[in-house]
């Protein structure tokens, strides 16, 4: 069933955002909804900036325990700066980077964890069909919205078509053990922007459970994961932004240890001409997406993988990414724009969520 209705206004919350290149993202005490109760825990954060954008932790331990050890802070921050030193295009000097500037055909050694992502990259663009694509850098470059610096404009069809050439996971191979990328063309350019801070999240998030602390928030650009509960001892409630008014927030829900993810391009295009161009390119067509899905938020077990495949049912579009996460059996709300507004547009195991806060489980 196509659970879809009237976004109704939304009222302003005065509290702190944390920004991501697409979408704002709230992180929703009780206390906001007027429903805060003694704390009987103490709360851990750490706040920073990491992979282009920042980064919000939040950890939640008895009170009356030992606090959260500081060398735990320094350790995230090796984590961050490793996961950046992998995966960044705009680092020249990382795994991705150095991959992407290598010529040859043969297998190139990289880290484990460039082809764990890589791998996971690959699955996700077969069961998309290729809507996610890590190849398709070199046409986000293109346009002007990737770490090629140049000006934004409306690139040439001969351009365009030709940089498609190069555009194609099926182009792009990894071998596990020893760890190594291959590429079938020299040309092929990798741009991890869809998945690596996903994968990030994650990787902050398995370290603070390692550790025993089973009560945490991971955010990095507006990618989170959560584990057990907040610190007035109910699960994690996380915003999704509105469209409509901003800062706002269009739905609350109770993240519990999950993965979230929201791509979309109502704050991320440029306009040319009277014409709106989105930052998210379809990789088929090599050209901006042109269809109503305004925003889509995707939860799954690991951020990773929500962030990829927010990012792929961005690139489908409304209708095709619902029947995609229908058949998926995947939770998704979207955001839809229409002739008089914005509708939105939810999965049923996502209006199970809706349900559950609404009954306060």
């Amino acid at each position: 069933m196509d659970r879809k209705r009237k976004i109704e206004p939304v009222k302003k919350f005065m509290i702190r955002t944390i920004i991501k290149a697409t979408v704002f993202l709230f992180f929703v005490s009780l206390l906001t909804f007027g429903c805060a109760k003694k704390a009987r825990y103490d709360l851990f954060t750490l706040n920073g900036g990491t992979m282009g954008t920042t980064f919000s932790i939040k950890i939640v331990t008895p009170k009356g325990s030992a606090p959260v050890e500081r060398q735990i802070e320094e350790q995230i921050y090796v984590l961050l700066d490793t996961v950046n030193a992998q995966m960044s295009t705009y680092i020249k000097t990382s795994d991705i980077s150095r991959f992407n500037a290598y010529t040859g055909t043969d297998l190139y050694k990289v880290s484990p964890e460039l082809v764990y992502v890589i791998k996971n990259a690959n699955r996700i663009s077969e069961l998309s069909g290729g809507a996610f694509d890590i190849t398709v850098g070199p046409i986000v470059n293109l346009w002007g919205f990737g770490s090629e610096k140049r000006n934004i404009e409306i690139p040439p069809a001969e351009e365009i078509q030709k940089r498609l050439a190069f555009v194609g996971y099926q182009k792009l191979s990894f071998r596990l053990s020893p760890p190594a990328l291959g590429k079938e063309i020299p040309q092929l350019y990798c741009d991890l922007a869809g998945i690596a801070k996903g994968y990030g999240v994650d990787v902050v998030a398995d370290f603070i459970a390692s550790k025993g602390y089973n009560n945490f928030l991971v955010e990095i650009g507006g990618e989170i994961r959560t584990g057990g509960i907040n610190p007035s001892g109910e699960k994690w409630r996380v915003g999704i932004s509105s469209p409509v008014t901003e800062p706002g927030i269009q739905k609350v829900i109770k993240v519990n240890n999950s993965g979230m993810a929201t791509s979309g391009d109502y704050r991320n295009y440029f306009e040319k001409d009277g014409i709106r161009y989105s930052h998210t390119i379809d990789p088929g067509t090599g050209c901006p997406i042109t269809h109503t899905l305004a925003s889509v938020t995707v939860i799954h077990d690991t951020c990773m993988v929500a962030d990829a495949i927010a990012t792929a049912i961005d690139v489908m579009g409304p209708e095709k990414g619902y029947n995609f996460a229908l058949k998926q059996n995947l939770l998704v709300f979207m955001i839809v724009k229409e002739q008089d507004g914005f509708v939105e547009k939810m999965t049923p195991g996502f209006e199970k969520l809706i349900s559950t806060l609404r009954h306060g489980n």
